[in-house]
Formats: structure tokens, C-alpha cells, sequence
């Protein structure tokens, strides 16, 4: 789903759905979503506010909080081994999948460090709760943080408050890497920081990526930010995927209207100011989610199709999928026009603290 090829598939979704009961009603807050995300690629996760983004990280490490009802499958493929299946494993399984395979990376470095403890015995109960060396594992934390344009003495030995926010934000992507993951998920993971930091750490995530062969699960309101960064983008709206594809195609030409509607919204657009334009209405309330293309009430190309069927997902393109009926008409229904400079790969940035 969403642009299979050839390609190394590292973890599978199906059908997965995240869903809690409430007096009004069952809110699903993740409705069905398949996807497979390919070894050692970027995929960048892109959507409104509650449009389920977060809600899919923490399927992905089956952490979803209680009652959240998560259920469907998704299956681990380690670089060794036989196939896991994440939803079937004991607590004690789960811990030991969860930093030594997939890690994530949460907003808010702050809210992640205990402020009582040195950045240094955050790593060092990391790694003897997962039985790792320290010593070992504490020359493997210097290596990071240096890749992140970190002194690794002045970090360890400092508590988060005495970090400025870029910096604990990059000590807390070292803590998360330290026990060598095969997987990284960062759920807006520079949203609390000023742009120039944010592309900064965007260029050294590529960097990481490539020196110790990652796969990343970017997940951010902020879609030009994470445009050149990204392998393929998948485009959420209502709970589920409206559009999958590579990231620079989809930029150029996105077939689904919500797609090309946030991309005509961001202010990053080769366009004039007056030109572009916030999408109508509001997102669908999770209790009461429309029927058939639950994008129908806020687009311009709905009829009845789109209001009794679900569209599925069509072929759009190479590797190319979009959950919409009249896909063809959504290009000169939604114009917009994009510069060079909006998808290219982001240029080194240097680091700040």
C-alpha cells in the first residue's frame, strides 16, 4: 500500500485502527490505515492538527494509551530473524522491541529528561534497563552526540535545564539512537524550536540516516519543512491516508484536493499572497466522521459518488496512490505552483546551540 515496489519492506501495516468509547459514541481516532515503509527510507507523516499523525507513532510502537482500543496488524521485518508481529508480543517483548528496534522521538525534548538527572544517567538507565554495556554503550552516545554537533562532555555532564532547547532536542535524539534502532519515529520533533534550528536538525537527521542506515517516520503539521527531506510523503486527513507518493512528485502534482488544498495554504509556494488561500471548514469530528469520502463537505469536486462511496485508493502515478474519485479534475480545479527551492534537498545549515 502506498507505493509498493521492489524495495525492502521493514514494517507492515494493515488495517490498523485506533479508537476510544465515549459517552457521544465511539471515537476512531485511526480508521483502517495501511501502509508499508520501506527499509532505510524518510517518510514524512503530513497533516492538520488531528488528523490522527500522532495517533499512528504510537500504533507503530503499540503505545497507544488506555482505553485507546488499538487493533489490525503490523509486522516488524528485522534485518535478521523471522517477522514480529508488534501487536502479539508480551509486555517484556514489547520493552526490549521498543529502543533496541524502534525508538521514537517525542515534541519537547524538556518534557522528556527527568530534571533531576544528568543527561548522562538518562543514557546510562537506558542502557542497563535494556542489560547493555555501559561503557560500550557510553562511547556509542559520545559518537552520536558529536554527529549532532554536540560536545559530548559538556552535554553528559549537564542537567536539561542547562541545555538551550536545539540542544536537548539533539541530546534526546542521541538517547534515543544510543541502543542502535533499526527504526526511528520523531513525532514533531522540532516543532518547539525556531526555523533555522529546525533546519539544522533536519540536515543532520540525513546525515544520521545515512551514517548508521535508519529507516525515519517524520511526522509534522509542516509540510514544506519536511519536503526536502523526505523519501515519500503520506499525506493524512480525517484518520486515514488521502495521499501516499514520492515526496517530490507529490509536491510538483498532488492528485488528492486536500493535498493540493495544504499545499496551496503553505506561504513557501512560488505564488502571491493573495493567491493563496486556508481551506474552508473544519476537520471532521472523530465521533461523527462523513460518510463515504469523509473530505466531501470541504471539497470543490464532491458529488454524490463522494458522499455515498468510499473512494478506496486509485493509481495516480508511479508508486502513486490517492483516496479520491475524481482525482483527473483535481489539477485544474486546485491550481497552485510551486518553486524549485520548495523540494530540492535542504542545504547544510549550520548548527546553533
Amino acid at each position: 500500500m502506498g507505493g509498493r515496489t521492489d524495495r525492502d519492506v521493514i514494517l507492515e501495516v494493515r488495517d490498523v485502527s485506533v479508537s476510544f468509547d465515549m459517552d457521544r459514541g465511539e471515537s476512531r481516532v485511526l480508521d483502517s490505515v495501511s501502509l508499508d515503509i520501506y527499509r532505510d527510507e524518510i517518510l514524512g507523516v503530513v497533516g492538520e492538527s488531528g488528523s490522527g499523525k500522532s495517533m499512528f507513532a504510537s500504533a507503530l510502537l503499540d503505545a497507544v494509551v488506555r482505553p485507546g482500543q488499538l487493533t489490525g496488524e503490523i509486522t516488524y521485518y528485522p534485518t535478521e530473524g523471522e517477522e514480529i508481529d508488534l501487536l502479539d508480543l508480551s509486555p517484556a517483548e514489547l520493552k526490549r522491541l521498543r529502543w533496541e528496534e524502534i525508538s521514537m522521538v517525542f515534541q519537547g525534548a524538556m518534557s522528556s529528561f527527568n530534571p533531576t538527572m544528568k543527561i548522562r544517567q538518562h543514557f546510562e538507565e537506558t542502557l542497563d534497563a535494556h542489560q547493555q554495556d555501559r561503557e560500550r554503550g557510553l562511547e556509542h552516545a559520545r559518537e552520536l552526540l558529536s554527529d549532532l554537533y554536540l560536545d559530548p562532555d559538556r552535554v553528559l555532564r549537564s542537567y536539561p535545564h542547562e541545555l538551550s532547547g536545539g540542544m536537548s532536542q539533539r541530546a534526546l535524539i542521541a538517547l534515543s539512537l544510543v541502543l542502535e534502532p533499526r527504526v526511528l519515529v520523531m513525532d514533531e520533533p522540532t516543532a518547539a524550536l525556531d526555523l533555522l534550528m529546525q533546519r539544522s536538525i533536519l540536515s543532520l537527521l540525513e546525515r544520521l540516516q545515512e551514517k548508521y542506515n535508519l529507516t525515519i517516520v517524520f511526522i509534522t503539521h509542516d509540510l514544506p519543512l519536511v519536503a526536502g527531506l523526505a523519501d515519500r510523503l503520506a499525506v493524512m486527513y480525517a484518520f486515514e491516508f488521502a495521499e501516499i507518493g514520492p515526496s517530490e512528485e507529490l509536491i510538483r502534482d498532488a492528485a488528492h484536493p486536500y493535498a493540493r488544498s495544504l499545499l496551496k495554504a503553505v506561504p513557501n509556494l512560488d505564488a502571491p499572497l493573495d493567491r493563496m488561500r486556508p481551506i474552508a471548514g473544519s476537520a471532521p469530528d472523530p465521533v461523527n466522521v462523513p460518510t463515504g469520502c469523509s473530505y466531501h463537505p470541504r471539497c470543490p469536486l464532491a458529488d454524490d459518488e463522494c458522499i455515498e462511496a468510499d473512494p478506496g485508493y486509485y493509481d495516480v502515478g508511479e508508486n502513486r496512490v490517492a483516496a479520491c474519485h475524481h482525482w483527473r479534475e483535481s489539477s485544474e480545479a486546485i491550481p497552485y505552483s510551486v518553486s524549485g527551492s520548495d523540494v530540492d534537498e535542504e542545504d547544510d545549515v549550520e548548527v546553533v546551540e
